[in-house]
C-alpha cells in the first residue's frame, strides 16, 4: 500500500457532498482516479494548505490556480516524490503556441483571452474565500475576464489589449470540419493516456458541446513539450495547424465534462495504471527529493 497525499490550496474545495444522500463528489478528474487507486489498496489524504506534516510516499501538487504560490511549491519539495511540481506556471503566455504580438504577420482571425486559466475564475474564487476568512488575497490584482473575443484580424484588436498583462492574443485556428470545428484533448498520467479529437458546432470547442469524437495519436512534439513544461498528470488542449501540433491550453487540475462522464470514467483504470507506474518510479528513487517524475510521457 502506498500513502498518497494531494496538496490543495487552503481555500480549494477538492471534495464536496451533494444530493439528498450527501454523496462525496468532486469537480476534478483526479477524484475519480484516486477512488480507483483506493479500491486497489492505496491510501489517500487530501491536504488543504501547507500546515500538515508532509507524511506520504508520493504527493500530487493539485493547487487549482494558474500560477501555484511559491509556498506550496516549497511545501511540495518536502515530500519524497511529488507529481507536477515542475508545472507551477500554466499561464497562456508561457504555454500557448498560438500567442502573437501586435507586429506579427498573421492574416487570419485572432482571439483575445485571459492570460489566466478559466478566465481567472479560480483566482477570483480563492481571493473571495480568503477575504471571508480574514486573510490576505493569495492572488491580488487578479481580475475576472468576461469571455473570449474573436476578431476578424489582428488590426481589429484594440492597441491597449497588447499592453495588458492579464490578456493574450492568439491565432484563432480551430480545425475546420464540414459539420463544425475540431480540437484535440490529450489526458495523461505517467505513461498512460488517451487523446481524442472532439468536433463541435461551436468554433470554441469544449468537451460539453461535443457532437462527435474519435481517438487520435499524440504528436511527438507535444510529448517533448510535456516534458519541458514539467507535467506528470494533466490535460493538454491542442489543434493541428499546417501539419504541426499547436498547444492552446495546459491544465494540471483538469475537471470532467458532465455529458462525458461515462467516457471519462471508462479511462480511470487506465490512468490509475499510469499513476501506479509513477508510484513504482517514486519507490525506486528513494533519496531523490524535490524532483518530478516528468519524462514518463
Amino acid at each position: 500500500m502506498t500513502r498518497i497525499a494531494v496538496i490543495t490550496h487552503e481555500f480549494d474545495r477538492f471534495e464536496r457532498r451533494r444530493g439528498p444522500l450527501l454523496r462525496r463528489d468532486s469537480p476534478y478528474m483526479l477524484f475519480d482516479l484516486l477512488e480507483e487507486l483506493k479500491r486497489r489498496g492505496h491510501s489517500v489524504r487530501i491536504l488543504s494548505g501547507t500546515s500538515a506534516k508532509p507524511e506520504a510516499d508520493i504527493a500530487v501538487l493539485h493547487v487549482d490556480a494558474t500560477v501555484t504560490p511559491p509556498e506550496y511549491v516549497e511545501y511540495a519539495r518536502a515530500f519524497p516524490f511529488c507529481l507536477n511540481i515542475g508545472a507551477a506556471d500554466i499561464s497562456k503566455r508561457l504555454i500557448s503556441g498560438a500567442v502573437i504580438g501586435r507586429d506579427d504577420d498573421w492574416p487570419g482571425p485572432v482571439i483575445v483571452k485571459s492570460n489566466l486559466n478559466n478566465l481567472g475564475m479560480r483566482e477570483q474564487s480563492l481571493n473571495r474565500r480568503s477575504r471571508r476568512a480574514g486573510k490576505p488575497e493569495p492572488f491580488p490584482g487578479a481580475e475576472l475576464i468576461e469571455g473570449y473575443r474573436v476578431c476578424t484580424s489582428l488590426s481589429d484588436v484594440a492597441p491597449a489589449v497588447f499592453d495588458r498583462g492579464d490578456l493574450v492574443v492568439e491565432k484563432f485556428i480551430p480545425e475546420p470540419e464540414p459539420d463544425g470545428f475540431g480540437a484535440r484533448f490529450w489526458i495523461f498520467c505517467g505513461e498512460r493516456e488517451r487523446c481524442t479529437r472532439h468536433v463541435s458546432s461551436q468554433s470554441l470547442v469544449k468537451g460539453d458541446d461535443t457532437i462527435r469524437r474519435e481517438p487520435v495519436p499524440v504528436p511527438e512534439e507535444l510529448r517533448a513539450l510535456r516534458r519541458e513544461l514539467g507535467f506528470d498528470y494533466g490535460k493538454f488542449d491542442f489543434v493541428m495547424h499546417e501539419g504541426r501540433a499547436v498547444l492552446l491550453d495546459a491544465n494540471k487540475t483538469p475537471g470532467g465534462a458532465r455529458n462525458l462522464s461515462a467516457f471519462l470514467a471508462a479511462g480511470n483504470a487506465n490512468l490509475a495504471d499510469g499513476f501506479e507506474g509513477l508510484i513504482g518510479r517514486a519507490t525506486s528513487s528513494v533519496g531523490v527529493r524535490g524532483t518530478t517524475a516528468t519524462g514518463c510521457g
